[in-house]
């Protein structure tokens, strides 16, 4: 009862009307991740570069293992930024701060001497370097999506998130397109040697600009309003002002924990299915199952990356047209489940078409998520601005870490059981396929975890327009009419059995006929038809 309460009183928070402002802020600030995104696409030649002592296995397992460590930091990073976003400096005072912590790291990654040169010292320094960056990103895309949503109206919010989302997804565009040149312009050898670290060093291009354009942005009027307003009520009600930490806030609220869990729960799939394509895809095809080149490898990635931010931004507008943000969320969740092992069977085929259709539905059934997920975040939190930042980055940082981060790892796990499985039932094709497909089955278990927790979890817009009660109202007849229809079913059943032989019908008939007098029809509850 007392979470109920709770839960009513956060989505009576008044509607934003701040209207629409610049929305360059957030979508400069998303193009940092670019820095982020290199490393992924060079796990080869970094796990070369700085554990050459370990297997080709164990190389890839120690470099996507430093990828996870960046992640493990990517929640520290959202309690940090939340922090500094919610109750300090503001959103975009936030995301000046971590592009400057994403560029320092990422320009000495590329300077970094390998294990040849420094020794032990060198993977050291790299899994601290990366440890930063995670930090960094962690603030990142969160504040980008709480700074632009928080200054649109209801009517665009899906498409603002997926235009954020959509400027994250180019930043891996762009890190893949350097990539891709950077294996063009130089031989296989000078990449492995040196020219991995290129890439890098763009970042010291690209940084300037995005902190001109985040730095000449103006602040979000939505959380400066609810900041001044809170103070005012201190003032009021003469109150010490001491103010606990927005973290503190966000978990020492029942309702708020299990929001929190089920948005984890929720965004599972899309981070999962995200990473295995656009960073595990492409070394999947070369390095490990060896079917193409890594330059035709590169190009396939970063034609489908291209497509996907087309089809993201379309998502998004298609999320403001539906009646429930989530329900374009739940067809992007199914159409995972299905994609992405069905991705992995049409490698098998080992043709071109087959390598690029794969990747093409698993890339259109993400960008539907994708394109929701932004606006549907930030209104789980628009009850309290001052709590926002915090709510969104945590819960968006968690999921990548567990779910996204993890994932390089899992996969090629499960891909070098597979490998052992297939040598031994090498004339079982089933067995083959069914080993080959499981990476993307992986990713098909989140989607079941994913779909529960969009039925569990309440948006704003159930409180608002009175359908939760609805529909508990319509789910409590539909149980009524289950339990009057089981005891028909049971009179009718001791009459058939108390009946003489052949007497069964004609009693079953009577008791049938007993039973319906006085029963009347079903109704459903007003306003609840059509309603699931």
């Amino acid at each position: 009862i007392l979470m109920r309460k709770e839960e009513d009183e956060f989505y009576r928070a008044p509607e934003n009307d701040a209207g629409d402002d610049d929305i360059g802020a957030s979508s400069a600030a998303s193009w940092a991740t670019s820095d982020f995104a290199v490393y992924g696409l060079l796990a080869s030649e970094i796990g070369a570069a700085f554990f050459p002592q370990s297997s080709k296995e164990l190389q890839l397992i120690n470099s996507f293992g430093v990828y996870l460590a960046a992640f493990v930091m990517r929640p520290v990073g959202a309690v940090l930024f939340g922090e500094l976003g919610d109750r300090i400096v503001g959103r975009r005072n936030a995301l000046v701060f971590s592009i400057v912590l994403i560029t320092v790291p990422s320009v000495l990654m590329g300077l970094l001497p390998s294990y040849d040169r420094w020794g032990m010292a060198s993977p050291i320094l790299l899994v601290l370097l990366r440890m930063a960056q995670g930090m960094s990103v962690g603030g990142q895309l969160a504040g980008s999506y709480v700074l632009s949503i928080e200054q649109s109206t209801q009517d665009n919010r899906g498409l603002r998130g997926s235009i954020c989302d959509a400027s994250s997804v180019g930043g891996f565009l762009l890190a893949s397109g350097i990539t891709t040149a950077v294996r063009q312009i130089f031989t296989e050898e000078q990449v492995d040697e040196w020219a991995w670290r290129v890439p890098f060093w763009v970042s010291l291009l690209l940084a300037p600009c995005l902190y001109f354009i985040v730095s000449h942005s103006k602040e979000s009027k939505f959380w400066e309003d609810r900041a001044d307003q809170k103070e005012t009520e201190k003032i009021i009600r003469e109150e010490e002002h001491v103010q606990n930490s927005a973290v503190r806030d966000l978990f020492s609220s029942p309702f708020r924990r299990r929001q929190l869990a089920y948005m984890i729960g929720v965004m599972s799939p899309y981070t999962g299915s995200f990473y295995i394509l656009f960073l595990w895809a492409p070394i999947y095809l070369s390095d490990l199952r060896g079917f193409i080149d890594e330059k035709t490898a590169c190009l396939i990635n970063f034609i489908i990356v291209a497509l996907f931010i087309i089809f993201d931004v379309i998502g998004g507008k298609i999320s403001d047209k539906c009646p429930h943000r989530i329900d374009s969320i739940r067809i992007g969740v199914a159409g995972i489940m299905m994609a992405c092992p069905v991705m992995f069977a049409l490698f098998e085929t080992e043709t071109m078409v087959g390598y690029v259709l794969g990747q093409f539905m698993l890339c259109f059934c993400s960008a539907l998520v994708c394109g929701a997920v932004g606006a549907w975040e930030v209104e789980l939190w628009m009850g309290d601005p001052t709590l926002s930042f915090t709510g969104v980055a945590i819960g968006h940082n968690t999921s990548a870490c567990v779910f996204g981060g993890s994932l390089p790892v899992i996969a090629t796990f499960l891909y070098y059981r597979a490998e052992e499985l297939v040598a031994n039932y090498p004339d079982n094709d089933a067995i083959v396929l069914f080993a080959r497909m499981l990476p993307g089955l992986y990713v098909s278990l989140l989607t079941c975890l994913s779909l529960y927790c969009s039925y569990a979890i309440c948006h704003p817009h159930d409180i608002r327009t009175g359908e939760r009660k609805i529909r508990e109202a319509y789910h409590k007849e539909q149980r009524l009419k289950k339990k009057r229809l089981m005891r028909r079913l049971s009179s009718m059943a001791e009459t058939f059995t108390a009946s003489p032989r052949g007497g069964g019908t004609i009693g079953m008939s009577q008791e049938g006929d007993r039973h319906n007098d006085g029963a009347g029809a079903y109704l459903p509850p007003a306003g609840s038809s059509g309603l699931i």
